[in-house]
Formats: C-alpha cells, structure tokens, sequence
C-alpha cells in the first residue's frame, strides 16, 4: 500500500484538458444548476444580441462533484468556436480559461492546440536575471501598427542597444482594440488586434533566435470593467481592493481559483516558451492562508525550470518595500526573482527634475538620493508623509543582492500616470538624461529601460483605452479629468483617453533616434550597457561591496563599484569631486571630464567612469 500524499496543494482539476482540442470542454461552475456548452465550426462572431452563433449546437453539460461541468462533442477540435450558457439565460459567454478570443472579449472563445507551432528554439537554454538588462515593452505603441509581427522587425534595436530580457506590458484579452492592458480579463488569450497566440509565439521565437529572453507581465489582482463575466461562473473574487473586487484566495472555494492562477501563469511559461513573468501588484492580492498564492507560483515556477532546464525567474510589483518578497522560500520569503523598486525611481526623479509634489516630496531631503541608492529603500521602517504612516522595512544589504531589485528612471507607471503622459526626455537636457542613466546602468542593481527612453524620446505615453461601451467610456473619461482637475490641471490639458488621437500620440517616433541630441542619448546607452557588460564590477551584485558618497547637496556622487569609480554632477555648472584615490584611466564620459591626482573636474550635467 503506499503511503497517503500529504504534501499540501490547491486542488487540480484539468490544467489543459477540457479546452477543446480532442473535443472535450470543461468549466468550473460550482454553485450553478444548469450549464450548457455552444458549439460551431468557427465561421463566425455570433449570431445578433450574443445568441449563439448561427449554426451552433447547444450541447448539455453533466455536473461532476468537484464543480467542474464537462461534455464531449464529437468532430470538436482546433478551430471550433464555442461558449457557454450559465443557467437559463441565452446569453453565451466565453470561457474563463479561453485559449484564443478572435471575436473580443464578449464572443465565443476559439478552440487552441499549442502543440501545433512550429518553434525553431530548441536549443534555447534561457538567461538568468543577474546580470540582465529589462526593456520594458507596450506592444500597441511600439509601432505604429501596434501589433506582435511589427514589433519583431524592431528587435535588431534591442539587441543593438545590448539588452538582454524584453518585458512585455500585458497581452491578454481586454476589451476594445487599444489600451494598457491592465484591464484584461481573459488571462490565457492572446489579444487579438495585436495577433493572437501564434504572433506571440512568433515574437518569442523571433527574440530567442536573438539572444533575448522575454517576461511577460500578468495581472492577477482585479479585472477589467468590460467584459468580466469570469464571476458569474463562481466565486472567483471576494472582498474589495484599490481596483474592484478582490480576488478569492483564501475564502471558501478559493482552492480551483487559486488553481486557476497558478495554472494560467504556467500555461504563458509552457507554451508560450516565455522565459519569466512579471507579477502586477501583488500587494493587492488579499491572501491570508499559510502559504501565500505568491510562494506556491514560486514553488511551481522552480519546478517547471528544472523540468524545462531554463531559469523561469519571477519580478513581482510590490508596494509593500517588503524584503521578504525577494527572500528565498526556504529562507522565510515568498521566493520572487526580483521586484520593481519604486523607491529608487523616486529618489531619481526627484534628483534629476526636482518634482516635489506627491509621493515625490518624501524624497526631497538632499540625501534621499544616495541613501537610497545604497540601502534600497528609502522607506525602510521610517515615516512617509504621502501615507501617514511608517513604511516598509531594511533590506540586508550584507545577504540580499542587488540583482534581486529592478531600477529605472521611468515605466508605464511613472509615465503613464502623469496628467499628459510627458516623459523625462521632455523635460530635461540630453545631459541629464545621460548622468540618470550612468546611475541606474552602473549600479547593483538590475535596471530597466522603458521603451524609447533609450534616446530620450519626447512622444507622451498618457493613460488610453478604446472601451465599447459609450457609458463605460464616458465614466473613464470623467474619472481621469477628476483626477487630474483635484491635482490643479485644467480639464483641456488632461488628454481624451478614448480619442483614437491619444494612443496614435503614444506611438513611439522611430525618426527620433537618428537625430540630434536624441542619437547622442542613444549612443550613451549602448555605451554604458556595453560597459556594463564588459566591466564585471558594474554588474556586480554585492550590495555590501557597493557604496555612495555624495557632496553638494546631493547633486554631485560617486559610485564606488570596484576598481571604478562613477562620478555624476547633476549641477548645470562644472564642479571638482575629490576620489579616495587616484584615477588611472577614463573609462567613459559625456563630457570634457578631467582629473589630476585625486581630483576629477566634471563639466556641469556630466559623468565619467573613472579606473582607479
């Protein structure tokens, strides 16, 4: 007899079975009594008003103890179009696990066999994140046809730039043809206006025949406003967050849906051959079980990465300046990869635009900028003003490596979030761009670079979305002018985020890196990744062998990175920085930077990676 399995787990039911693709459907419906399954040869979106579509057959479904409703149809396969009806009314809806939506997120789902790409990656063995270099990717603006295939063609200049990891903004199912992603609610399908399962497959494969890895970001913490019928199936939230209803992870029934997430994240990993994900506001996930939904994604990711033989790392959003988010699991944490850190970013702002407003005004004092560069967050156990409150906790700077923090002067976030969506390269002077950019690509830490930040590009990237809904759409529209009129913007300035004209706006500007002061910013990058890559010091991780000084207020600091030493004076004026030793060599600068014994003369808004 063998002994009972008492390992704990969420309970499995089907993780692919039940999709479709040998004719069997399932769906998890626990508390309805009738489920019915829709089906058709997939020739169309539906019949008129979400009555099934013209041809269908409307299949019975049997109810099994475990909640899940299953039917076989004979002839199903790839292809096939099919939906279910919940209860008595007529309204088809589609499946919460669909594969593909060619139709939007309100009509039938299409019938996906991943085993039918034909990848070209096998000899793929992945990149670990120590050491990387993150781009962070929308794909509906990172051309002008905003689609997976287009983005491709414009793979050559990541891998010119010298990154290493493409960090997709969402790609599953939201509802219109534009938007952030961040209102998806299918988590499994591919979007379709931006191409679908096999374009993303496409871009994958594309990417790793170039030496770059790809993370996905997901969002787990709330849905969409448009086309969120997932919980009219069951209980799939419960309780409330920032956004809406909160997901269910720890109430009754809270075993399939956490089951439901854990396999949707590595479904992106298997099929997608996706090399990490990006967890989106994990704060907001309310999970007071044992063993949070976070370390069990982590459990599993390593497991699929000993199985697949690649590193599957996870970079989770946290609001928390929580160090046990980045710890190992076996050492107290929850096992993520990595996290974003905000911290550093608004430490960084606030040194090089001198915004104090907000969130931003805890970061004014003169030492916020070295401080935090050297203990990661500056809300560490101490008082913020913006939340009333203490805040966070210290990292270990002696045990906890500087990998396991993402750095960057700007993200969708950061950018997106501002009233006009302006960007740095606005703003500031080529100069400055290039001295916050030698911060981030020379520190400990592993940086990330938004996409066209790279040359300082001046196209905003405000907040848009193409909801259907006329009401739903009006409702965003006066929402964002709220917003922004409470901040003291007037209604004219905050950009229409349902005007076509506003996504068309975001789209990045490919004549820009050529020209001017937009190429040297370009070249500045490649150069100082390249450093990076090339000088082991630069990526080393050791945050206890990493240290700041700095004088002038804060505006003028040295990174002690090794043998280098990485001056930036952020002042328009020249200034003398004393070294704890002499320099031997220049390795690097944007400017005329000279030094004479122990003293380096920087020209104003200018830096120099100095051997010493």
């Amino acid at each position: 007899m063998s002994a009972p399995d008492t390992t704990p787990t969420t309970a499995r039911p089907p993780a692919d079975t039940g999709l479709g693709v040998h004719g069997d459907f399932a769906v998890w419906a626990p508390r309805l009594e009738r489920v019915r399954l829709s089906v058709a040869p997939g020739a169309g979106a539906g019949g008129p008003g979400g009555s099934p579509a013209p041809g269908a057959r409307v299949v019975p479904m049997e109810r099994g103890a475990d909640g899940w409703w299953r039917a076989r149809v004979e002839g199903a396969g790839p292809g096939t179009e099919y939906a279910y009806l919940l209860e008595d009314d007529p309204t088809p809806l589609p499946d919460p696990r669909s594969q593909d939506q060619p139709h939007g997120v309100h009509g039938p789902s299409r019938v996906h066999d991943h085993a039918a790409f034909g990848w070209t990656d096998a000899s793929w063995t992945g990149r670990a994140l120590p050491g990387a270099v993150v781009y962070e990717l929308h794909v509906g603006t990172f051309t002008p046809e905003g689609t997976l295939t287009a983005a491709v063609d414009r793979l050559d200049h990541l891998v010119d730039l010298g990154v290493t990891h493409v960090e997709l903004m969402p790609v599953n199912a939201f509802d219109g043809t534009h938007g952030w992603g961040y209102d998806g609610v299918l988590w499994a399908a591919v979007h379709a206006p931006y191409g679908g399962p096999d374009a993303l497959k496409a871009l994958v494969d594309a990417c790793h025949a170039r030496g770059l890895a790809v993370l996905l970001d997901v969002v787990y913490n709330h849905l969409g406003p448009s086309g969120a019928h997932m919980p009219r199936f069951g209980p799939y939230f419960r309780g409330e967050n920032a956004w809406g209803p909160s997901l269910n992870l720890d109430g009754p029934d809270s075993d399939p849906v956490r089951r439901h997430v854990l396999d949707n994240a590595l479904g992106w990993l298997r099929h997608y051959h996706l090399d990490g994900l990006r967890l989106d506001a994990v704060h907001a996930l309310r999970d007071d079980r044992a063993v949070p939904l976070t370390a069990e994604l982590s459990a599993e990711a390593d497991a699929l990465a000993a199985a697949l033989g690649r590193p599957l790392p996870l970079i989770a959003e946290s609001d928390r300046n929580d160090p046990r988010t980045v710890l190992p699991r076996e050492a107290g944490g929850l096992g993520m990869s990595a996290q974003w850190s905000d911290d550093l970013h608004h430490a960084l702002h606030v040194a090089l635009t001198g915004e104090t407003h907000g969130y931003y005004g805890d970061f004014a004092r003169p030492g916020a900028l070295p401080a935090t560069l050297g203990r990661v967050f500056w809300h560490a156990g101490t008082y913020s003003s913006f939340r009333g409150r203490t805040h966070g906790a210290p990292v270990d700077t002696a045990r906890v490596p500087g990998h396991r923090f993402l750095a960057y002067l700007s993200t969708h976030d950061q950018i997106g979030n501002r009233a006009r969506g302006d960007r740095m390269g606005e703003h500031l002077s080529p100069g400055l761009l290039v001295c916050g950019a030698a911060l981030v690509l020379c520190s400990p830490f592993t940086p990330m670079v938004f996409m066209g930040e790279e040359w300082g590009a001046t196209t905003p990237w405000p907040f848009f979305a193409s909801f259907e809904d006329p009401a739903l759409a009006e409702g965003v529209r006066a929402g964002r002018r709220r917003e922004f009129a409470a901040l003291g913007w007037a209604e004219e300035e905050v950009p229409d985020p349902m005007d076509p004209a506003t996504r068309d706006g975001a789209v990045l500007d490919w004549s820009q890196p050529g020209a001017g002061p937009h190429r040297f910013v370009l070249e500045t990058y490649r150069a100082l990744i390249a450093l990076r890559r090339r000088e082991p010091e630069l990526s080393d991780p050791r945050l206890d062998r990493f240290a700041v000084t700095a004088e002038g207020e804060g505006r003028r600091l040295v990174l002690v990175r090794g043998g280098l030493r990485v001056v930036v004076n952020l002042d328009p004026g020249g200034a003398e920085v004393a070294l704890d030793a002499a320099p031997r060599e220049l390795v690097l600068a944007n400017g005329a930077a000279r030094f004479c014994g122990a003293t380096v003369a920087l020209p104003g808004e200018c830096f120099a990676v100095l051997r010493v």
